[in-house]
This record gives structure tokens, C-alpha cells and sequence, in this order.
């Protein structure tokens, strides 16, 4: 399945934080049982055994036996591993599972596995999360027993919180949150913004979400990047971005919230409230934003949902668009995709956040709340990009994009003017 990103950018000059949609793919929970792709032979077998001895093992908390798969000879990768399960500890699962996909000889004692670890935080994952991991095996002893003498990333394996060390858990009220290398009163005020985001969008969005959100809070950006698997000069000075299925179905797992803690603590606690609001707002509109939204639409109603009930001036809440207004260089469209990019001019994408805010306003304004959460429907619901946001528009509005565009230029020179 195709992913989606797009980027959230604050109006307090400075502060740019970002809503990123990725997508994954998602697969029922199952144990290592046979599965589709994996050779179907004793050694397929056996390897299935060592892997769901190896989960058991996650669950247990069982040093001992978690580490009786791996291969005596390799102390590397037993030390790392140890470390792993370690900083495993306190992160509160309901599941973990292996699913052999694939599995490639490289002589009689030597074979490379394809494995799909699969993974459930209790509470917050309807279904597993999906991680695509290579494990090489050597077959050993007299008993011909399989030992894993590698482990590393798959295609789609990117790198997981533990394995950035110690992962220290805060539970909030509605939030649970995860993180390395940070304090643990750091840890507790970002629970307690979360704790008051949470209400905050459900009383800004009318249809029934999960009520709670995950965040993951790494030691450094380039940690946050291995964690998105993307350059890290891509996240500096973004404040946090959302991961998630678009068009998710209910089941999916659990968005995390992923915050950079050097652009987030230089936030005061107004820009911190509105960084999570923003975020946990694309959690419970995830399975209403799809392919077809644009990404003003998506970005700008986060947007909306966090300045809804705050006591600030459009002047105050779009600073780099009024600038731009009062000097004559008024928008002539809504911001397009590309505008939304974190690489770049960073006033410009101050501009399309910016914009996109205003556009939400101006139908929330004009046609009121319950005309914006139809309009968004309406246009998550479209089976495709094309014509998504006229149909939506004409059904749902009575107007068309010209129309609308002139309506917001205006809207914007009587707010920012």
C-alpha cells in the first residue's frame, strides 16, 4: 500500500512541527504456523520452533531462554540481544510473534530466514504492528539445532525504539507514553499535553476514535529519523510527526505520535499543547483521510481542531501568511502537496499550514462545523484523487474550487489584512 506524508507547521514564529501519514501493511495476529512462502520441510520446521520459542520468550521476560537461540559462538549479537530484551522490559505487550515468509539455504548448516515480526501494545494496537527482520542460522550439535547467528532489517524493518535503548514508560490518563534518553519528568509533561489533547479532539471531531494516543519520544532527531527511516535533516526542527494507516480499517494498529525532543522542548507549553492536539487530531481522522484527500485539507483540519478553542488572533495564529498579505503577495491557490514538503523554504511552508488553517476556518465559518467534518467525509470517501475535492465541494458545499478559492482570498485579506 501506497504511503502518504505530509508535514504540520506551527504558527509561532520559529515552531514547525509536522503530521506524517505513513502507510504499512498490516496482517492478521497469527503464531509461527505454516505460512505461505516458507519451505515446507524439517528444516522450515524447525525453524518455526526456534522462532516461537524466541516469542515466548519476549513475553516471559526470559533472558535465559530468549537467548538460547542465538548461537553461543556469536557473543556479539547474544550481548546486543541481551540488551534489547532489556530495554524491552517495561513496554506493556500483548503480543509478540514471528511469521516465516521465506527461507533460503546456503549449504547443509547454513540457511537465511524472512521474518515478519508481528507485535501488539496492550491498549493501544487493535492489531499487530508489522516488521520485516533477516535472520541467518546456523544448524549446530549433535541434535541438528538451529541457532540464529544474525538478525537485522528487512525492507520494511525499520528501526524499533528498544533497539535505541532503555525505553522508560509513562502512562497518562488517555496516553501512553515511550521513550529513550529522556527524563522522566520530561516524559510526564508530555503525557499530562497528550492527557488534554485527547478530549480536545474528540470534542472537535463528531465520530467515535480510539479516545487514547501513543507517543514515542526518541533521545535525539537522528534517532527519530532511524525510527521513520528518513534523513534526519528532514525532521530538524519539526516538532513531531503522526505515523498511521490512511483510510485505516478499525482494527489497524495504533498511530504513534513521534516528537523530536530538541524542536519540542523549545516550544513553551501553548506551542507544545498545539503540536499534540495537531497530531492526536490525524489519529482520530485517520480512517476518514485517504488517498483522495489533498494535503491542505488533511494538515489544515489538524490545524483547526488545535486552535479551536484558543484564544488567539488569526494574526497571531498565521503570522508568515499575514506578512505576506499586508506586503500584496496573497496566495493565488490553495497550497498544493509539494508545498507541505519539510525540505526547503521553511516561511513557505509556514504559508501552506497556514493557509490550509484558514481554508478549514473559512468553511467552518461560513458553513459551519458539521458542513467541515461532511466535506472531509466526503472527500476521504472519493475513490480516487481526481475530482475528489470537486464532487465534495458541489455535494457538500454548493460551490466549486474557483469559487471557493475566491472566497478564501478574500477570507484571507479580511482576516490577515
Amino acid at each position: 500500500m501506497d504511503g502518504r506524508h505530509t508535514a504540520r507547521a506551527g504558527r509561532d514564529r520559529g515552531r514547525r512541527t509536522a503530521g506524517v501519514l505513513l502507510a504499512g501493511l498490516l496482517f492478521a495476529s497469527a503464531c509461527v504456523a505454516p505460512d505461505d512462502g516458507a519451505a515446507p520441510d524439517s528444516t522450515a520446521r524447525s525453524v518455526r520452533v526456534v522462532l516461537d520459542r524466541r516469542a515466548a520468550a519476549v513475553l516471559d521476560h526470559d533472558t535465559d531462554a530468549y537467548l538460547a537461540a542465538i548461537d553461543p559462538q556469536a557473543t556479539a549479537l547474544r550481548t546486543a540481544q541481551r540488551r534489547e530484551l532489556d530495554n524491552l522490559a517495561d513496554v506493556p505487550l500483548s503480543s509478540w510473534t514471528y511469521r516465516l515468509t521465506d527461507l533460503t539455504g546456503q549449504g547443509a548448516d547454513r540457511a537465511t530466514a524472512d521474518v515478519q515480526l508481528r507485535y501488539q501494545v496492550k491498549g493501544y494496537d487493535a492489531a499487530p504492528v508489522v516488521v520485516d527482520r533477516v535472520l541467518d542460522l546456523r544448524q549446530a550439535g549433535a541434535d541438528g539445532r538451529w541457532y540464529i547467528v544474525g538478525d537485522r532489517a528487512g525492507k520494511d524493518g525499520g528501526r524499533q525504539l528498544w533497539q535505541q535503548g532503555d525505553v522508560q514508560v509513562v502512562r497518562g490518563t488517555h496516553s501512553l507514553v515511550l521513550g529513550v534518553g529522556r527524563t522522566g519528568q520530561e516524559l510526564r509533561r508530555i503525557a499530562r499535553a497528550a492527557d488534554r489533547a485527547v478530549p480536545a479532539v474528540s470534542d472537535a471531531w463528531p465520530e467515535r476514535w480510539a479516545g487514547r494516543v501513543m507517543v514515542l519520544v526518541p533521545h535525539t532527531v537522528e534517532d527519530m529519523a532511524e525510527l521513520l527511516g528518513s534523513p534526519a535533516a528532514s525532521y530538524r526542527g519539526i516538532a513531531a510527526v503522526t505515523t498511521g494507516q490512511t483510510g485505516g480499517p478499525d482494527r489497524a494498529p495504533a498511530d504513534r505520535v513521534i516528537v523530536n525532543p530538541q524542536a519540542y522542548g523549545m516550544l513553551g507549553t501553548f506551542g507544545q499543547r498545539i503540536v499534540l492536539t495537531h497530531e492526536t487530531t490525524h489519529v482520530a481522522t485517520r480512517a476518514r483521510t485517504s488517498a483522495a484527500t489533498p494535503t491542505w485539507l488533511s494538515e489544515g483540519f489538524a490545524d483547526w481542531a488545535a486552535y479551536r478553542t484558543e484564544d488567539r488572533t488569526a494574526v497571531q495564529a498565521a503570522p508568515e501568511l499575514a506578512d505576506a498579505v499586508l506586503s500584496g503577495d496573497l496566495p493565488d491557490g490553495l497550497p498544493a502537496d509539494e508545498d507541505f514538503a519539510f525540505e526547503g523554504d521553511s516561511a513557505r511552508l509556514a504559508r501552506a499550514y497556514e493557509g490550509a488553517w484558514l481554508a478549514c476556518e473559512l468553511i467552518a465559518d461560513h458553513w459551519g462545523e458539521a458542513k467541515l467534518f461532511a466535506f472531509y467525509r466526503a472527500v476521504g470517501g472519493h475513490p480516487g484523487r481526481d475530482g475528489a475535492v470537486e464532487q465534495a465541494m458541489q455535494e457538500v458545499l454548493s460551490t466549486t474550487p474557483q469559487e471557493f478559492t475566491a472566497r478564501w482570498r478574500e477570507y484571507l485579506r479580511s482576516r490577515l489584512g
